[in-house]
C-alpha cells in the first residue's frame, strides 16, 4: 500500500528524478534519511522501476516514429516476444488483444531504414503473418509518467 508520503514522494520524483533527496525531503516535511529509506523500500518493492533521462531522438539520427501491428500465428507466442525486443530501432513492444499479435513502437532515422528493418528483421521471424505500419508525423504528446491522482 502506499500512503500519503510515499504518494507525494512519487509526484515529486516524476516531476523531478534528479531532484536532490535533501529537497524531495524538505517539501514533504520528513529528514533525509527518513525520505532515502522510503525511496529504497518503494525500489525493493517494484513500484519505482528505475531512472531515465529522456532524449531528443533528432540529435540521434533517430527522428522517425512509427507503430508496427504485426499479426502472428498462435502458436509463435513462445520466443517471439523475446526476438521482437532485439529488433534494431524497438523501443516498446506490446501484446495486443484481437488480432493475436503485438504492437511495436519504432524510432529510426527515415523511411528506408524502416522499410530495411521491416523487410530484413521484422518479416524474417517465423510466425509473422501481417504488418501494417503507421508514420507518426507529429507527436502531440507522449508520456511515460502514471497518473498517481487516479489511485483511489
Amino acid at each position: 500500500m502506499i500512503d500519503e508520503i510515499d504518494h507525494k514522494i512519487l509526484v515529486i520524483l516524476q516531476e523531478k528524478a534528479r531532484i536532490p533527496n535533501a529537497e524531495v525531503a524538505r517539501q514533504v516535511g520528513m529528514a533525509p534519511s527518513a525520505v532515502l529509506e522510503r525511496i529504497r523500500k518503494l525500489e525493493e518493492r517494484g513500484i519505482i522501476e528505475g531512472y531515465e533521462v529522456r532524449l531528443n531522438p533528432q540529435p540521434f539520427r533517430q527522428g522517425l516514429t512509427a507503430f508496427v501491428q504485426l499479426s502472428v500465428q498462435h502458436k509463435c507466442h513462445a520466443d517471439m516476444a523475446t526476438a521482437l525486443t532485439r529488433i534494431t530501432g524497438v523501443q516498446d513492444v506490446h501484446q495486443v488483444a484481437g488480432d493475436d499479435g503485438y504492437l511495436l513502437k519504432l524510432r529510426v532515422s527515415d523511411n528506408a531504414e524502416l522499410g530495411r528493418i521491416l523487410a530484413h528483421e521484422v518479416c524474417a521471424l517465423e510466425g509473422i503473418v501481417a504488418t501494417k505500419t503507421s508514420i507518426v508525423l507529429n507527436t502531440i504528446k507522449e508520456s511515460r509518467r502514471i497518473d498517481l491522482d487516479r489511485m483511489n
